[in-house]
């Protein structure tokens, strides 16, 4: 039995081949095709981060603030108000932000006072919530006189005085609904004996009637960092307050 040989044109094999191989050619493709894409992807990851939150975080590492407790939401907000503030004009001291972060509990050292510009914690200590905001944690807030409440936010930092519990810093609320009438609840930053290593062994700390009490012995050199124009941003996760800052959404 005689096998015919059929011989194809040159032309036509070149043809097959092609068709042959591009199923290979497609798959290799959409592989280097998704490749690229994750890394774009990457890229433009990197690339959206604003100049505050680079700022921010560059500031939360170097300094560790992760192990002193201080949460990245807190601090990352705190630099952005910080910087909206500078940028009006009221802050005369706009390399300094304390930040109170009230997600933590009040037998923590929850107020932070940090040179931003010199990348320095220059104090870390113990700060005490509105007694009607809750025990071991503040977990409700009001701007409302007689509430007893502490109110979150942004705050400039005013002029010092004497008054019954000594030498205490007025703060004027830059936040409308949330904490314009620190001025007229008397909202002050003040020293007070409740509230320091001496109260590691009770429940919780003792509270004020709203105001961002600190340890007694403490108070003068908070007060003499943070007075005359300093922001300080008080801090929960409270949704009514992120959704509702313009500071922070603006």
């Amino acid at each position: 039995m005689h096998v015919k040989k059929i011989f194809l044109p040159a032309s036509l094999v070149c043809l097959l081949t092609v068709l042959i191989a591009i199923p290979t050619l497609k798959a290799r493709s959409n592989k280097t095709l998704v490749k690229s894409t994750v890394v774009t992807e990457e890229k433009t990851e990197s690339k959206s981060l604003s100049a505050v939150e680079v700022a921010s975080n560059l500031l939360y590492d170097s300094l560790k603030l992760a192990d002193m407790g201080l949460s990245k939401d807190a601090m990352l907000m705190a630099y952005k108000g910080q910087q909206v503030l500078a940028q009006r004009g009221v802050l005369n001291r706009d390399n300094v932000v304390a930040i109170c972060d009230f997600s933590q509990s009040s037998k923590a050292k929850r107020l932070y006072i940090i040179d931003t510009k010199n990348y320095q914690v220059l104090m870390n200590t113990y700060v005490a919530h509105g007694k009607n905001s809750g025990l071991d944690y503040a977990e409700n807030f009001s701007n409302r006189p007689e509430s007893l409440q502490s109110s979150l936010g942004f705050y400039v930092t005013k002029n010092t005085y004497f008054g019954k519990h000594g030498l205490s810093l007025k703060l004027s609320g830059q936040e409308n609904g949330f904490n314009n009438n620190a001025e007229s609840r008397a909202v002050v930053i003040h020293g007070a004996n409740y509230i320091g290593d001496n109260r590691l062994q009770s429940p919780y700390m003792g509270r004020s009637f709203g105001c961002p009490a600190v340890p007694q012995e403490l108070s003068a050199k908070v007060i003499d960092l943070l007075k005359d124009g300093t922001c300080l941003f008080i801090y929960s996760p409270n949704q009514a307050y992120l959704h509702g800052s313009k500071i922070l959404n603006g």
